[in-house]
């Protein structure tokens, strides 16, 4: 099945983030070289370089946006659902959490708090988030499951996060739940409010999973890349000369 394609985010660019294994992709400093050389050539055949498949920056704009987003409002008598996360690699275990989220209520409101980069990585480490705060809010956004996305949500699931979005469950997957900053349980204050729930997703994939199994097939997708870069550039070269053709 063909989905469209969004500008500036590239699968490529991606499996270049997981194989470097570098901070550069989420931080504001344009120094790690070799993060730059690596997406540039990644996948790079050596006549020429797709626009399809090449690495480019994703700008966020509002109306980018309003395309993924449902924009329906909680209704009256639905039931307000709150969820939070990185969604890092928006996976197929994350579609099956939010599937089981979805089944607990007769009319569902689901609301994905989606933390900052920085927040993150405080909790994962390593590069993690592999994709940035704006990649994983449209990946988000385009689940069926899902109403409305928080960018940049409160690490601590706080009472006026709560009663500012009429919460009325909040749940969290099998995962393990970091501590915040200073030590306290971020779901403190909806197990107090007798409002917390554990959901197994059922599903055992994760997005360590993921960058595990890129690494292992590293050459594989060297491969596949430069293979999908010649058959662009390929399309590019006889749209050339159709339109040299043509005059």
């Amino acid at each position: 099945r063909e989905c469209k394609r969004t500008q500036g985010v590239s699968t490529t660019d991606l499996v270049g983030r997981m194989l470097l294994m570098t901070k550069a992709h989420h931080s504001n400093i344009d120094e790690d070289l070799d993060y730059r050389k690596h997406t540039d050539n990644f996948g790079k055949g050596p006549k020429g370089h797709s626009p399809w498949t090449g690495v480019s920056q994703f700008l966020q704009t509002s109306q980018k946006i309003i395309q993924f987003a449902s924009g329906k409002e909680p209704q009256p008598g639905d039931t307000i659902i709150y969820v939070a996360g990185a969604f890092d690699l928006f996976h197929v275990g994350h579609v099956d959490f939010l599937e089981k989220v979805h089944q607990l209520a007769e009319k569902p409101y689901i609301i994905a708090g989606l933390h900052f980069d920085q927040e993150v990585n405080r909790y994962k480490g390593k590069n993690y988030p592999i994709m940035n705060i704006h990649e994983r809010t449209l990946s988000v956004l385009a689940c069926r499951y899902v109403s409305e996305v928080v960018i940049g949500a409160p690490y601590a699931v706080t009472a006026d996060l709560l009663d500012h979005f009429r919460v009325t469950l909040v749940c969290h997957g099998m995962t393990e739940v970091v501590p915040d900053k200073d030590g306290s349980d971020p779901y403190e204050e909806p197990k107090q409010r007798g409002i917390f729930q554990l959901v197994d997703s059922g599903s055992n994939l994760t997005t360590d999973l993921i960058v595990q199994r890129i690494i292992k097939n590293r050459l594989e997708f060297e491969a596949r890349n430069q293979k999908k870069e010649a058959k662009e550039l390929a399309v590019l070269e006889a749209m050339r000369r159709l339109e040299e053709e043509k005059h």
